[in-house]
């Protein structure tokens, strides 16, 4: 029997590692690797997809394209979802395009075996556990540890905006995260989405647990405010109690689900320290005074959601200081080990 041409398109080296290492025991595969939806398309028409594992968030060719172009042209593929993005508007089209399944990372090995089989696709006994591993100690570089934060917040992000599109009724556009480490003075320079000639309003809490400690900060434009109090019908309240009880309820819904999902990852429990009000109708350099003055250099991590047929943007910014790199590189790799 001829082996199964596994392909794993992401646009993370850890994360395809990752799925990769969940590959059941005794399934007999030759496992085919894509960047982004080009390079997958090419993989499937060279015949190196027979089953694909797809993520949705990825530059060049997102999922949702992909998938687009194998219904268009009948290619031979079966496809398997695997994103953070866990939002049921994102299941749903993805499975009406004609994609198998949809699965969260981070992966679960037991219910990718019981998908498999519930396919047909694999028939086996094997056990992920047993199969050989892929060691993701080996990833020393920068880059490759950049990539293991940013795959970790991936994760984190895509279960904050299911939270948020259960809470609104709506799409949220999930971004790939930017990833920078930077002096306390170029804080400013790391947070791309937001408008600088526009006023802000931010709300921020502090978190720590097992030597890693940060800061995560929701940021808003105030332009955006009408919109975003007439979704939560809020609009019965007058102006400033709307957008203050906005700013509050978004704020404690994305950081809440984030940081939930980055402590099942890092297998901690984050202590929390209360939300605050960081600035209203503000400058967002002003705001930021007293984070630069606390760290010398910080690992800045953005995550810019949008409801984009509403005109709605916000800012999920992530702090951690480089004391706590390290110690996040090292739980990420160990629970993997």
């Amino acid at each position: 029997m001829s082996k199964t041409n596994v392909l794993i398109c992401d646009d993370s080296g850890f994360a395809r590692k990752q799925m990769a290492r969940s590959i059941p025991d005794g399934w007999d595969v030759d496992i085919h690797y894509a960047e982004h939806g080009e390079q997958a398309l090419e993989q499937i028409r060279a015949g190196n997809g027979d089953v694909m594992f797809l993520d949705l968030n990825m530059p060049v060719m997102d999922g949702y394209e992909t998938m687009d172009v194998i219904r268009r042209e009948d290619l031979p593929c079966l496809v398997i979802v695997v994103s953070g993005d866990v939002q049921e508007e994102a299941r749903s089209r993805m499975l009406a395009m004609g994609a198998l399944d949809f699965i969260r990372k981070p992966i679960d090995n037991e219910k990718l075996i019981t998908l498999l089989k519930q396919y047909g696709i694999y028939t086996g006994d094997g056990n992920a556990e047993k199969r050989k591993k892929v060691n993701l100690l080996a990833a020393s570089s920068e880059n490759e540890k950049f990539d293991a934060y940013r795959e970790m917040v991936n994760v984190a992000m895509g279960r904050a905006g299911e939270n948020l599109a259960s809470l609104l009724g709506e799409f949220i556009d999930l971004p790939i995260p930017n990833v920078n480490v930077i002096e306390n003075n170029e804080l400013h320079m790391a947070i791309a989405e937001v408008n600088r000639n526009n006023s802000v309003s931010a709300v921020s809490k502090g978190f720590v647990s097992a030597g890693i400690n940060g800061e995560a900060l929701v940021i808003f434009n105030d332009t955006d405010f009408d919109n975003i109090v007439e979704l939560l019908n809020y609009d019965q309240l007058s102006a400033a109690p709307a957008q203050l009880e906005a700013l509050m309820d978004i704020s404690n819904i994305l950081i809440g689900a984030c940081l939930n999902a980055l402590s099942d990852q890092l297998n901690v429990t984050f202590s929390h320290s209360s939300p605050i009000i960081l600035g209203r109708n503000r400058d967002l350099d002003s705001m930021l005074t007293t984070t630069k003055q606390r760290w010398q250099r910080i690992m800045a991590i953005e995550i810019g959601y949008a409801i984009k047929h509403k005109n709605i943007h916000f800012d999920l910014l992530l702090l951690f200081p480089d004391t706590s790199m390290e110690r996040i590189y090292s739980r990420l790799v160990d629970i993997e080990e």
